[in-house]
């Protein structure tokens, strides 16, 4: 039986590389591993440290397709980011113009959570730990 232990990485594809590499790097203050530009597929990849296991590789290709912006499509529904305290975490998101939804209650778990969008509208979570 396969046995897969955790995460390592979300790949990410942005319309404008720079945009979405200042929001990531920071906005969110995630740290930089490794940057490259691949000249064969006119391409930038960004890898990003998230925590302590998991990281972010943030991609840009020429003319990608815009993502499906119904949220029940198939595929990816969103990236969720645990934090130590919601509220302190959307409120600091807000100083920096980010427009953060209205904090919810996880119905299962009780923990509080809520989304915001990265430049290209990719919905992305808070999730109290």
């Amino acid at each position: 039986m396969l046995k897969l232990t955790k995460v390592h990485h979300v790949a990410i594809i942005c319309s404008d590389y720079e945009v979405s590499k200042h929001f990531y790097t920071k906005k969110l203050g995630l740290p930089v591993i490794h940057e490259m530009y691949r000249e064969e597929r006119r391409s930038y990849k960004l890898d990003l440290q998230v925590g302590d296991h998991t990281q972010i590789e943030l991609f840009s290709f020429p003319d990608p397709p815009e993502r499906v912006q119904y949220p029940e499509a198939r595929g990816l529904r969103h990236l969720a980011f645990e934090v130590e305290d919601v509220a302190e975490a959307a409120e600091e998101l807000k100083r920096q113009d980010i427009a953060v939804e209205p904090i919810r209650i996880d119905p299962v778990t009780g923990k509080k959570y809520t989304f915001f969008q990265d430049p290209d509208g990719l919905p992305l979570e808070l999730y109290e730990a």
